[in-house]
């Protein structure tokens, strides 16, 4: 009996009910369906008097999520793609995201569209766009305290009410760059889009296959977003006496002490979108983000009396 999942927010009415009835529909029609909120993929923070929160991340997923399941349907926003991304994509589940949220810049479909959807995604009329991930690890004594995959980005800034940060980071092999700055982010193609974008970065389209270096509030001219091969480790060391924080995909995260390390590598993972039609980044930047719209003429003048 071949096995699909549904993946929901559980904190919208809208995204629980058409759960139930999508279950009542698949089932119906005989395949075995298991639910599951977005709550699994969500990250957990590790603070200094408890250090060690976190599940690696081959174990985050409810059992039935695993490699024989055919694909999974995610009801949510943007916030809910990123928590279920971290629970299929270790176990190579393509999703199928469904907006029940604001933005949706992650999600392929509205909820009016589902009906027509699922009939196209049964019959396999679909094709899998893979986006790449990152591995975050936090190295406390020589050992893993805390780590996660992360679609968007991984960002390390300082806490309230202290000063600026120094941030002293080593790319592959090249010599190690200081960067003086509230904070710095690192995303992949997906993120760029996210706190990047709005912290001065490029947008880079999905299929490149790079890492981006984004300052926050950079205390220098000279101290701009760096684009580089995502076949690069990245090792972060906070050269600063102050504690930070570390958040990674706007979820959750863990504090950085001055003695810790943040390694970050690409993912052995990615995440598979289901798409019904070939994917057009380019489309999606406009509709959502307003990206390449025509002028708008302005009015004629008119002459006060």
């Amino acid at each position: 009996m071949p096995k699909i999942g549904v993946i929901y927010n559980d904190l919208k009415p809208i995204a629980c009910e058409t759960a139930q009835q999508l279950k009542q529909q698949l089932s119906a029609q005989g395949y075995e369906v298991h639910l599951t909120t977005g709550f699994a993929g969500i990250l957990g923070y590790s603070r200094p008097g408890r250090p060690v929160c976190y599940t690696p991340i081959e174990e985050i997923a409810p059992e039935a999520f695993d490699e024989n399941m055919k694909f999974a349907i995610v009801l949510g926003g943007d916030g809910t793609v990123l928590s279920a991304s971290r629970v299929v994509a270790p176990h190579n589940i393509p999703i199928l995201t469904v907006n029940t949220g604001h933005l949706g810049f992650l999600t392929e479909i509205y909820l009016n569209q589902l009906p027509k959807a699922l009939e196209a995604l049964l019959a396999g009329n679909y094709e899998i766009e893979r986006r790449s991930m990152m591995k975050v690890q936090v190295i406390r004594d020589g050992g893993v305290l805390w780590e996660a995959l992360s679609l968007n980005e991984m960002v390390i800034h300082r806490e309230p009410l202290t000063s600026m940060c120094h941030f002293e980071i080593a790319i592959g092999r090249h010599a190690p760059v200081d960067i003086a700055a509230d904070g710095i982010i690192l995303s992949t193609p997906t993120g760029s889009t996210a706190y990047s974008l709005s912290a001065g970065g490029p947008v880079v389209t999905p299929d490149v296959p790079v890492f981006q270096l984004a300052p926050i509030c950079p205390h220098s001219l000279a101290s701009r977003a760096l684009v580089f091969s995502n076949l690069e480790p990245v090792t972060i060391y906070p050269a600063t006496p102050n504690q930070m924080v570390m958040v990674v995909d706007g979820n959750a995260g863990c504090y950085i002490l001055p003695d810790d390390q943040v390694k970050i590598v690409r993912a052995p993972y990615d995440t598979q979108f289901i798409r019904l039609q070939p994917p057009e980044f380019f489309r999606i930047l406009r509709e959502k983000l307003g990206w390449g719209l025509p002028h708008i003429a302005k009015p004629t003048a008119v002459e006060l009396p």
